[in-house]
């Protein structure tokens, strides 16, 4: 498994692998399990044999950095309002054929990656641009993930937070060790049937459920959730019943869910867009369900994208698309109505920052 390389350029030492019997290497750190022989690069192509070792070849380059709303990762519970400073590399270790990111995430072409950097240089640029964190996005961070961690070191040393925007495909040890350095994360749940995970993104469920219960059980990594609603393969109700009965039952009423919708992209560029009636009965079934706080995105809906007390229903966090209107909580994050404690991040509330607009920031050569 694994796409034959023929260059010899260098890489940083990567993580997370052993020597086999039979002569090849095998990577560890995501359920792909990809077996390499010399000069082989894994599934996420990102991650390469070079003699016997293994090393990521996109350590310390970005394919660009932005500052962005943190509503856009989304974020709804983590600091409201601020300012995130946002970037990824190239690869992936999902095959998704509805991916938004395809030309970032399925980039082969190293030249793509025009920003050089070190966690260090990162953490300062976005203490520089206000931003209260720094997101690992765009393409799965868990295939950076030693890049991503040490970035996340250098954002705690200068007093920032650290957020990973991931699908969770990733093995039990450097799970642990990954989200030990991350204040946030959202995870993308693809659907919820090993049928769509296998046939649309080349990869299992199972594992995916494993780190969502890792990560709210077992860390102190606050935890939201996505699902990318596509029509006519996994917004159907009975399947939206399981996904938040699911949730409801295994992680509680307080994991934020956002339902997103489908545009047309990549290899699925003759599905049609989700209509909006979609992801307002995708919200309503999660209300049934028992869950607080579901949230509407990729359309307008000031309704679906406000965040209400979950007692008395009064409106908290209003939001436009990914501004954020208003915000009646205090710091300790309490509904003033009816005094009920919200779930999440609001010590250090930023209310209006960003206003849903993206600045890109290049970084001057070294």
């Amino acid at each position: 498994m694994g796409a034959q390389e023929s260059s010899s350029g260098a890489g940083y030492p990567a993580r997370w692998w052993h020597r086999l019997e039979d002569g090849r290497i095998q990577c560890d750190l995501c359920p792909r399990d990809c077996r390499l022989h010399e000069g082989q690069r894994g599934m996420c192509f990102v991650r390469r044999r070079a003699g016997d070792a293994m090393t990521l070849t996109t350590y310390g380059r970005s394919s660009g950095f932005c500052i962005d709303p943190i509503e856009k990762k989304p974020l709804n519970h983590f600091f409201p309002g601020s300012s995130v400073f946002s970037f990824g590399t190239a690869g992936c270790n999902l095959a998704c054929k509805f991916c938004q990111n395809w030309d970032i995430s399925k980039s082969r072409e190293m030249d793509r990656l025009t920003d050089a950097a070190s966690g260090g240089q990162i953490a300062q640029l976005a203490r520089d641009h206000a931003c209260v964190s720094v997101a690992f996005t765009y393409n799965d961070p868990v295939i950076f993930a030693e890049y991503a961690m040490d970035t996340a070191d250098a954002c705690h040393e200068i007093g920032l937070r650290a957020v990973a925007v991931t699908a969770g495909y990733i093995h039990a040890e450097p799970r642990r060790e990954f989200y030990a350095k991350m204040d946030a994360a959202n995870v993308d749940l693809k659907g919820f049937t090993e049928d769509f995970y296998f046939q649309q993104t080349g990869a299992h469920l199972a594992p995916v459920l494993d780190t969502l219960q890792y990560l709210h059980h077992e860390t102190d990594c606050w935890l939201e959730i996505t699902t990318l609603l596509i029509p006519g393969l996994n917004d159907s109700t009975a399947e939206l019943e399981a996904l938040t009965r699911w949730i409801a039952d295994r992680l509680g009423p307080e994991v934020p869910l956002h339902f997103t919708a489908f545009h047309p992209d990549y290899k699925m560029t003759d599905v049609p867009p989700t209509p909006a009636a979609t992801l307002h009965r995708a919200r309503s079934i999660g209300i049934a369900n028992g869950l607080h706080y579901v949230y509407t995105g990729n359309v307008h809906d000031v309704k679906g994208g406000t965040t209400f007390c979950p007692r008395c229903r009064e409106p908290l966090i209003e939001r436009d698309w990914h501004d954020v209107l208003s915000c009646r909580l205090d710091a300790s994050g309490q509904c003033p109505q009816c005094g009920t404690g919200i779930a999440g991040r609001f010590d250090e509330f930023k209310g209006g920052l960003g206003r849903g607009r993206r600045r890109r920031v290049r970084v001057a050569a070294a």
